[in-house]
């Protein structure tokens, strides 16, 4: 059954190449759309806009496990590969929509401070058509 209210964050998931990315703290998807101006003489002094090309961005952090199936080791192979990967984002709930899309990496960060979990994040740029459909 569909995810009704609001929900805990913890449920929303982010999947490369089938695979959950391991020990996510949070993940965000990003749409957008250019909106180029068509302002006429016509327009009677107002901005006028059309739909134009559409996009989007899929963020990711966590902590990082060396011994995660979908780990920071890996993202980083897939960014220097200029790997295309196939991202699902969304919650594992039957009835609930998920968007997948064709994507590539294009950043990926590892840090640690002293004492403290040691952390990654990524930035995926979104190629092509996405797609939204239910569990």
């Amino acid at each position: 059954m569909a995810t009704t209210g609001v929900f805990n964050g913890t449920n929303l998931l982010l999947k490369i190449e089938g695979t959950t990315v391991g020990h996510t703290t949070s993940c965000s998807l990003s749409l957008s759309m250019d909106t180029p101006e068509a302002t006429t003489k016509d327009s009677a002094g107002f901005s006028e806009y059309i739909a134009g090309v559409k996009g989007g961005e899929i963020s990711f952090e966590g902590l990082i496990a060396y011994d995660d199936t979908s780990n920071a080791i890996e993202m980083a192979d897939f960014l220097l590969a200029r790997t295309q990967l196939t991202c699902v984002f969304g919650t594992t709930e039957s009835g609930d929509a998920i968007y997948t899309a064709e994507a590539f990496l294009t950043s990926v960060e590892m840090s640690g401070e002293m004492e403290a979990a040691t952390t990654y994040s990524g930035s995926l740029t979104i190629t092509g058509a996405i797609t939204k459909s239910t569990n």
